[in-house]
């Protein structure tokens, strides 16, 4: 990330910054890995330390599949409307391990009317459908369809979207996600390269302060439960911030691909780094021009790897129900490529104009018990069925 001010702040840090009536701003340094990760300085009215009330916590979390087969796995969640009344018990976790967890979120409700915090997890918010806002003490980011949003860990937040089709594709990550370290030169600057740019990176927009009293309820995610926090006043009671560490947008359609003469692999879709995982952008792009080039991918045998693929747009021409909101888990321990037809049908294709967001874990993913109501139980059997007819997915590997 690289450096970004809003609002008003003391030409030096800790040091006397004082409000109209005399008394001191409140600063606040929020600081990653204790203090030799990314980091900002906030400016308070309140303290953010003044609490009025705790109310008992709520238990939160995904119920994990111990026992599932290993197979290739088929999770159609194309047909889903809503998952809940509210954002976080519409945030179904479908897949998980100790680095990540992988949810859809389709709320009924277009507007929190409490603050959360995620203090365990980095998120990327895949906004697949819907319009909206991120308010946070930041300030406000505007929330586009396409849109990648990343939210550094403590950071408080609230969304407020516009009404319409709304459908979320959410990552949570117990490390920092990251832009690609061999996307950076050494001061962290994105190279010329790299599939983006700084440019492309969209941060809050406008500082929203709010000083009014009352209560504001604070829910936390950590440890499998929401505690329940009340203040007297707003998280949102900042003048001003500065530093590296702050929410921010990156648009999918913002990913300029990089293409060859042969088919390309994976990683040349990365677009974020994690720790044991991967995101990957599939976008529009030309196909391989050597004039012998097969566009489709190869067969691929995962030997340190689970692979999932979550279908945005386009037409797979699908036989088994990959659809548009369709999940794919291609675990570790078996091969998988083209459906039968798929790669003799490629030869000449010229271009794809289909998305997909690809996570590449390096420790196996889990089922939940959320996630049994979407399963394709035909699925692994795809592979055999000529009779089905040819099958497209999107450049999976």
């Amino acid at each position: 990330m690289y450096y970004y001010r809003l609002g008003n702040i003391p030409p030096k840090r800790h040091t006397q910054f004082r409000q109209p009536d005399g008394s001191l701003y409140k600063e606040e340094l929020v600081s990653s890995e204790g203090f030799s990760g990314i980091y900002s300085n906030l400016y308070h009215t309140y303290p953010p330390t003044r609490i009025k009330a705790i109310k008992d916590p709520v238990k939160y979390g995904p119920t994990r599949i111990n026992d599932y087969a290993l197979r290739q796995t088929h999770l159609n969640t194309s047909k889903v409307a809503t998952t809940g009344d509210d954002y976080l018990n519409a945030r179904k976790v479908l897949l998980t391990n100790a680095d990540c967890s992988i949810s859809i979120c389709a709320p009924r409700q277009r507007k929190m009317d409490y603050f959360y915090k995620n203090a365990e997890g980095d998120e990327v918010l895949y906004i697949h459908d819907g319009k909206g806002t991120l308010i946070s003490p930041f300030g406000k980011l505007d929330l586009r369809q396409g849109d990648y949003i990343v939210i550094p860990r403590t950071v408080i937040y609230k969304l407020e979207f516009e009404e319409g089709p709304l459908r979320l594709l959410i990552i949570e990550s117990s490390s920092p996600i990251e832009t690609v370290k061999r996307y950076r030169n050494q001061l962290g600057q994105l190279m010329e390269h790299s599939p983006y740019c700084e440019r492309d990176i969209r941060p809050p927009h406008e500082l929203v302060t709010d000083t009014r009293p009352g209560e504001y309820l604070l829910q936390i995610k950590k440890q499998g439960y929401l505690h329940q926090y009340i203040y007297d006043y707003s998280p949102l009671d900042l003048v001003g911030w500065d530093g590296f560490l702050w929410p921010y947008a990156f648009s999918i359609h913002d990913f300029e691909p990089i293409t060859g003469r042969i088919h390309q692999p994976p990683p040349v879709h990365q677009t974020f780094q994690a720790h044991n995982f991967v995101i990957c952008s599939f976008v529009p792009r030309l196909f391989d021009y050597h004039p012998q080039a097969i566009p489709a991918p190869y067969n691929h045998s995962n030997i340190d790897s689970d692979e999932v693929l979550y279908y945005a747009e386009g037409n797979f021409m699908s036989r088994r129900g990959i659809e548009r909101g369709s999940f794919t888990l291609h675990p570790g321990g078996l091969p998988h490529g083209p459906h039968p037809g798929t790669v003799e049908k490629s030869i000449g294709a010229k271009e794809t104009h289909e998305l997909a967001v690809m996570i590449d874990t390096f420790r196996p993913l889990f089922l939940t018990s959320d996630s049994l109501e979407f399963l394709d139980a035909n699925y692994p059997m795809s592979w055999t069925d000529p009779a089905s007819g040819p099958f497209h997915e999107v450049n999976t590997p």
